[in-house]
């Protein structure tokens, strides 16, 4: 149904001071702390997992050395969506508009559902992280990730409340971090996610120099050591106030493909007149 004039009676008068409405802040990137951004030229991409190889045995003067076999585990695959969305104006309402709101309110208006809906999309993987399953055929915070010749790994080994002595837990058990085949992977935490409701908790429990809550002289060890160097990212569309993530320096982990940027259209309809305004992108 296309905007008439009826529905924008006010911006036909004269005197008014101002149109507003869409005039708030502009929508953060909130998904590019969380993600690998790469560009894709097909309509979905794939990554398999290479299981690698155990590690390497002593061999005896004259013997016959050990093979092993590697493998590829499950495939991961990214899917390109099309996100697309449109207004359109009847030839009335952009006659006797007597302000130039059409092509800023609207296409801002348009631009941030459009953001908008790119940011839900990045935050819904973490919402629903506990709930869907992923290419392993378990959910990506799932206590029992199947892996090749070690049966199953973990992320912390139980729901645990945000504090110095859970993210420390978190830190040992990244830097343990192994492989399908045993083998350390040299992992290690780069940064913390966290909701809105976390936000006071988190800068506390980083950047305050002793320990919390405590009349010790202790020092903060997270904070003095650096072992979450960049610090913590808010976003606010983690709908769980008590989750929190941290994300760290192992390659091919969250990624997002951009397939086509963001392009906006706008053209007449020969029939009726309306003047029509798309925005479309895919990733």
């Amino acid at each position: 149904m296309a905007i008439n004039r009826a529905s924008i009676a006010k911006e036909l008068l004269p005197g008014l001071n101002a149109v507003f409405g869409i005039e708030y802040g502009e929508v953060n990137e909130e998904h590019k702390p969380l993600y690998e951004v790469e560009s894709s030229d097909r309509a979905f991409e794939e990554e398999v997992l290479f299981t690698g190889f155990g590690g390497a045995p002593v061999k005896g003067e004259g013997a016959a050395v050990v093979y092993d076999d590697a493998s590829e585990s499950y495939t991961a695959r990214y899917t390109a969506e099309t996100v697309a969305l449109a207004f359109a104006v009847t030839e009335e309402a952009m006659e006797d508009n007597l302000y130039d709101t059409f092509a800023k309110l609207r296409a801002k208006g348009l631009a941030r559902s459009m953001a908008n809906t790119k940011q839900q999309k990045a935050a819904d993987l973490y919402n629903n992280g506990f709930a869907t399953n992923q290419g392993d055929g378990v959910p990506m915070f799932s206590a029992a990730h199947p892996v090749t010749g070690t049966g199953t790994v973990t992320n912390l080994t139980t729901a645990a409340a945000i504090a110095e002595a859970t993210i420390e837990a978190a830190i040992i058990q990244i830097q343990k971090i192994t492989d399908d085949r045993g083998i350390l992977v040299g992992a290690a935490a780069e940064s913390l996610h966290i909701p809105t409701d976390l936000l006071f908790t988190a800068d506390v429990l980083l950047n305050t120099p002793g320990v919390t809550a405590s009349a010790d002289n202790d020092i903060n060890a997270v904070r003095h050591l650096g072992v979450i160097p960049d610090g913590f990212y808010v976003n606010r569309r983690f709908t769980d106030t008590n989750a929190w993530f941290i994300k760290t320096n192992v390659p091919n982990g969250t990624k997002m493909f951009n397939r086509t940027p963001l392009q906006t259209k706008m053209e007449p309809d020969f029939d009726t007149g309306n003047l029509r305004f798309k925005a479309r992108e895919r990733y």
